[in-house]
C-alpha cells in the first residue's frame, strides 16, 4: 500500500481522526494541545496520529488535503481544517454536534 493509499484508509476508518504532533496525552505543540482539549470537552471519542511517529505520513499528509500544517481534524472523511477552525466551530457551538452526528454514522 503506497503512503496516500495508507492515509486515505486511516481519514476514512475512523469518524474523528486527528493529524498531531504528539498525543492528546502529550501533545508537541500548543496547537495540537487546543485542538486535543477542544476535541475532548466535547466528550466524543477520537482517533489520533502522532506524525512524529511516521515520516511518511509527517510529510505526505501535508499533500492529502492540501493543507500546510498541523494539526489537521477530519471529520466523517472530510477536512474540517485546523486548530483555529475547531476552536471557531466550537465557540459557534457547532463543534460537539458535528462530532456527535459522525460517532453516530460510524
Amino acid at each position: 500500500m503506497d503512503i496516500m493509499e495508507k492515509i486515505d484508509q486511516q481519514v476514512k476508518s475512523h469518524p474523528i481522526v486527528v493529524y498531531m504532533k504528539g498525543t492528546p496525552q502529550f501533545p508537541q505543540c500548543g496547537f495540537s494541545s487546543r485542538a486535543a482539549e477542544t476535541l475532548k470537552k466535547c466528550g466524543v471519542e477520537f482517533a489520533y496520529i502522532n506524525v512524529f511517529e511516521d515520516r511518511e505520513v509527517y510529510e505526505n499528509i501535508k499533500s492529502y488535503a492540501n493543507w500546510p500544517t498541523f494539526p489537521q481534524i477530519y471529520v466523517s472523511g472530510e477536512l474540517i481544517g485546523g486548530c483555529d477552525i475547531l476552536l471557531d466551530l466550537f465557540a459557534k457551538g457547532e463543534l460537539k454536534s458535528m462530532l456527535e452526528n459522525a460517532s453516530k454514522t460510524a
